[in-house]
């Protein structure tokens, strides 16, 4: 059983969509151990406490320091011993010791088609902003591990998404998430679940038959 904790800042819709797979079947073999946010007023913390699963807030303003709290956000996702490490919206830059204790455990969700709109500055609505700012006719999400860089970890899974005529980034990104977003993640995590998903020399494999 793969165990889980999914880390967020905001509404925790991707969350949601994990917690959906989980509960109808899609994604197997795996369980949701705990919701970590830095956001003490995140809506994800009701999704998670609604579905009976630990969260807790985890907050760099209520520490001294950046190092004090990368200590203990470290030490609280030690506490809950998960294989995988899921971010899903989680907006603080995840400390280094974490990257190094994780090796390819860490999974993380951005709403463009890496390398396209991806890196330092490009989050949230800023990403599908770029997008129509510079005229493309495709975008969509990518599920990548996480390493030292920004957004530069193995690609796991991408899914191309429309755009129409008209749109504004906040359609944009609603689009996104509901045709990749909600279906890669919870696929990303599913493939993980049951070995068939590996990494050599930086580049996924993906075994998709049985």
């Amino acid at each position: 059983m793969l165990r889980v904790v999914v880390m967020v800042s905001g509404g925790g819709t991707n969350l949601q969509a994990i917690i959906d797979g989980v509960e109808n079947g899609t994604i197997t073999n795996t369980e949701i151990v705990g919701v970590i946010s830095n956001n003490k007023n995140a809506y994800a913390l009701e999704r998670a406490e609604k579905h009976g699963i630990p969260g807790e807030c985890i907050s760099p303003k209520e520490f001294d320091s950046r190092a004090a709290f990368n200590e203990t956000l470290l030490a609280r996702v030690n506490h809950y011993q998960p294989d995988l490490i899921v971010l899903a919206g989680f907006l603080v830059v995840i400390p280094a010791e974490m990257i190094q204790s994780y090796p390819n455990r860490i999974i993380n969700i951005h709403p463009s088609l890496i390398p396209s709109f991806c890196g330092t500055g490009y989050y949230g609505l800023k990403v599908h902003e770029a997008a129509l700012a510079r005229g493309v006719k495709v975008v969509g999400a990518t599920v990548h591990f996480v390493d030292e860089g920004t957004d530069t970890g193995p690609i796991i899974l991408q899914k191309a998404v429309s755009v129409e005529q008209g749109d504004t980034p906040e359609v944009l990104q609603r689009r996104v998430m509901e045709q990749a977003e909600w279906v890669i993640m919870p696929r990303a995590i599913d493939l993980i679940a049951n070995g068939k998903v590996t990494v050599e020399n930086g580049k996924t494999s993906i075994k998709y038959s049985e």
